[in-house]
C-alpha cells in the first residue's frame, strides 16, 4: 500500500457510533481525543508528517486488510517538536472491558469506518497503549540509563576535568620560607652567637684549614713509636727484646721437603681456632699479613689500608703486646719479613717501599716515587734481599738495590701491562719473575729488562678478567696459581717455560669480593709443593686448602670465633699455623 507524500494524509473524521464507543470506554476525565477527533477540528498542521504503522488484521472468513495505526500526531522525533498543547498524552486505561461485539452485517461497515487509530494491540476502548518492541525498548532505555547513573560518568568526567584544569606547568618553585612563629627557636649562648656579655659583638677569627684525620707521613725514616705510646717514648722493650731473640735463628735453616700428603691432610684438621688467637691488630681492613719464621714463638705482622702496621706477639696472653705503628700514608698493599734477616720488616704503600729495622727501631725508606699512588707489590731478587722487584699500578716495574744510598730504582722497566697488581720471583731460578696485570699473566727474565717495551719469556693464557694474583710454588716454582675475577682458581705447569702455557687445572671459586674486602690471594703453603690456599665467601665463613689438581683437601672453619671473610692469609713456614686477617683490622690464628 502506497503512502501519499508527507504533509498531505489528514485523518479521517470518527463516525459518531465510534466517538459513542470510545466515550463509554474512557473514565472522565481521563481521555482526550486526538486533535484529528474534535469536531472541527483540522487535525494535524499543515507541514505535518504522519508516522503510520501498518500491520496485518486476521477475521475469520476474510482476506487480511492492512489496519492503520495512528502513532501520533507529531509521532517519533517530530512530537519534540510539538507545539505546547500539542502533545499526545498517552495514559494507563483502567482494566478493558468485555470486548465489543461486531454488529451483525456491518463487516464493510466496520471497515470503512475504521482510521486506523484502533490496530495491533491497542484496545478498541480508546486506549493508547504501546506495542511489545517499544515497550521493550524502553524497558532497554531505562535499563540503560539506571546503569550508567551508577557508573556516575558525568561525576568522573566533571572530576577529571576539574584537574585537568587544575594542573599546573612544570615549574620548579622555591620553597617558602616558613613563618617565623612555626619555627622552633634554638637557645644558642652567647658564646656560640660569637656576642660579648656586654652585648658587643666579637670579631670574626681568621678562617683556619680543616686538621686531617690522619697526619701525613714525612719522608725518610721514621722512628718506630707505637701509636698508643706518648710522643717521645721508645718502642717497648719487651718487644724489641722479643723480635730480636727470634730473628737470631735462621729462617731456612732447614731443607723444606714436601711431606706425604696424607700427613698433610691430618696435620690441617689438627688446626684450630681459638677466643684467644682472634685480635684486632689495626685499625681498619687487612691489605697485607706477614709471619714471622721463628719456631719458638708465633710473631705476626699486619697492614691496613690507611698505613698502619700492627705487631701481635700471639705467644704472649697480655693485651698491651699488639702495637700499632704509621708507617705509611696509603694502604699497605705488601709486607714481609726478610728471608736472610728476619728483623728486617719490609713493606710497600702506594708511594713508598719501607723497612722496619727492629734492631734500629727505625723505619727506614728505600724507595719512593714521585707519584704518590703508584706501587703496588715486591719482591726479592735473591736470598740476601738486597735487590727486589717493585711492582707499579701503572703496569711497569722497577729494581731497586737496598745497598744503593738514595730512594731512586736501579731501573724502570715497562712491560706492556696498564696495571700490574702483583710480582713474585721464581725460588729457583731467581731471574724469572711473573706479573699479574688486568688479564695478563707473564713472566719476564730481569737480566733483559730494559726501559722500553719488553717481551715475555712465556704467558699464561686463559684469564678473561682482571686477575688479583699470580704466585710460584714455594719449592720448585714448577706451578703457577692465579685468582682472576671470572670467578676461577687457575694453576698452569711451568716446569718448562713455553711462550704460551694453558691451565693445568681451574676451580670455580666465588671471587666477587666488592668494594669492602681486600681481593683474594691465593698462597701456596711452604710446607707444602702442590696445595694453594686462599679464603672464600661461602657461609659458613671458611679458609679453603686446594690442591694444584683442584681438589678440595680442607676447610678451616669456626661457627664460634670465625664469623667473617678472611681475604688475606699465610702461612707458617716450618710450623702447622695459618693466619688470616679480615675487613675489620682482625687476624685469626689457626694452630695446634
Amino acid at each position: 500500500m502506497a503512502l501519499p507524500p508527507p504533509g498531505t494524509l489528514q485523518p479521517k473524521e470518527l463516525s459518531p457510533r465510534s466517538k459513542q464507543r470510545m466515550q463509554e470506554s474512557t473514565p472522565t476525565g481521563t481521555a482526550e481525543l486526538p486533535p484529528s477527533a474534535e469536531p472541527g477540528g483540522r487535525g494535524v498542521c499543515a507541514g505535518r508528517q504522519l508516522r503510520v504503522l501498518l500491520t496485518p488484521l486476521a477475521v475469520a472468513g476474510r482476506r487480511l486488510l492492512p489496519q492503520k495505526r495512528l502513532l501520533g500526531a507529531y509521532g517519533g522525533a517530530a512530537a519534540d517538536r510539538a507545539p505546547a498543547g500539542k502533545r499526545l498524552r498517552l495514559e494507563r486505561s483502567p482494566p478493558r472491558a468485555a470486548p465489543v461485539s461486531r454488529p451483525t452485517g456491518t463487516d464493510s461497515a466496520w471497515d470503512e469506518e475504521s482510521d486506523g487509530s484502533d490496530a495491533g494491540d491497542t484496545p478498541l476502548n480508546g486506549d493508547f497503549e504501546l506495542s511489545a518492541y517499544e515497550r521493550k525498548r524502553l524497558k532497554n532505555i531505562t535499563e540503560n540509563a539506571k546503569f550508567f547513573a551508577a557508573l556516575q560518568l558525568h561525576e568522573s568526567a566533571a572530576r577529571l576535568r576539574q584537574m585537568v584544569y587544575k594542573k599546573e606547568a612544570h615549574t620548579t618553585k622555591r620553597a617558602k620560607p616558613k613563618k617565623v612563629e612555626d619555627e622552633t627557636v634554638l637557645r644558642r649562648s652567647m658564646r656560640l652567637q660569637r656576642v660579648d656579655p656586654s652585648g658587643i659583638p666579637l670579631s670574626e677569627l681568621p678562617a683556619q684549614p680543616e686538621a686531617e684525620e690522619y697526619p701525613k707521613v714525612p719522608a725518610g725514616p721514621l722512628s718506630m713509636i707505637p701509636e698508643d705510646q706518648g710522643g717521645n717514648s721508645k718502642l717497648p722493650d719487651d718487644l724489641l727484646a722479643t723480635w730480636m731473640r727470634i730473628s737470631e735463628v735462621k729462617a731456612h735453616g732447614t731443607e723444606k721437603l714436601p711431606s706425604d700428603m696424607k700427613r698433610y691432610q691430618d696435620s690441617l684438621t689438627s688446626m684450630v681456632l681459638s677466643e684467644d688467637s682472634i685480635k684486632k691488630v689495626v685499625k681498619y681492613r687487612v691489605c697485607s699479613a706477614a709471619i714471622h719464621p721463628s719456631e719458638s714463638i708465633i710473631f705476626v705482622a699486619a697492614g691496613d689500608r690507611c698505613g698502619q702496621i700492627g705487631l701481635w706477639n700471639v705467644s704472649c696472653k697480655a693485651q698491651e703486646e699488639a702495637h700499632v705503628f704509621t708507617a705509611h700514608n696509603d694502604p699497605v698493599n705488601c709486607m714481609e719479613f726478610s728471608p736472610f734477616n728476619p728483623a728486617h720488616l719490609l713493606s710497600v704503600s702506594n708511594g713508598s717501599l719501607r723497612c722496619g729495622d727492629v734492631t734500629r727501631a727505625v723505619f727506614d725508606e728505600i724507595y719512593r716515587t714521585e707519584d704518590e699512588v703508584n706501587l703496588s707489590s715486591f719482591d726479592f731478587l735473591d736470598d740476601n734481599a738486597s735487590t727486589a722487584i717493585v711492582g707499579h699500578w701503572d703496569g711497569d716495574v722497577s729494581v731497586v738495590d737496598r745497598r744503593t744510598p738514595g730512594t731512586s730504582p736501579e731501573l724502570s722497566a715497562n712491560i706492556g701491562f696498564t696495571r700490574t697488581r702483583t710480582v713474585h720471583v721464581h725460588p729457583v731460578n731467581k731471574q724469572y719473575f711473573i706479573a699479574a696485570g688486568s688479564t695478563d699473566v707473564c713472566v719476564y727474565d730481569v737480566r733483559y729488562l730494559t726501559a722500553r717495551l719488553n717481551k715475555p719469556v712465556s704467558s699464561l693464557r686463559g684469564h678473561t678478567r682482571s686477575v688479583a694474583s699470580a704466585y710460584f710454588s714455594p719449592v720448585t716454582g714448577s706451578r703457577v696459581v692465579t685468582v682472576c675475577a671470572d670467578n676461577k682458581l687457575r694453576v698452569y705447569d711451568t716446569t718448562s717455560l713455553s711462550p704460551t702455557i694453558t691451565a693445568l687445572s681451574t676451580v670455580s671459586h666465588n671471587n666477587n669480593t666488592g668494594r669492602w674486602l681486600t681481593r683474594f690471594r691465593a698462597v701456596w703453603d711452604p710446607k707444602q709443593e702442590h696445595c694453594f690456599v686462599v679464603g672464600s665467601m661461602a657461609h659458613p665463613r671458611q679458609i679453603k686448602v686446594f690442591q694444584d689438581s683442584g681438589k678440595l683437601l680442607h676447610s678451616f672453619s669456626n661457627l664460634d670465633c670465625l664469623g667473617s671473610v678472611c681475604s688475606i692469609n699465610v702461612c707458617h713456614p716450618t710450623r702447622n699455623i695459618l693466619v688470616g686477617g679480615n675487613g675489620s683490622g682482625r687476624l685469626h690464628v689457626f694452630k695446634e
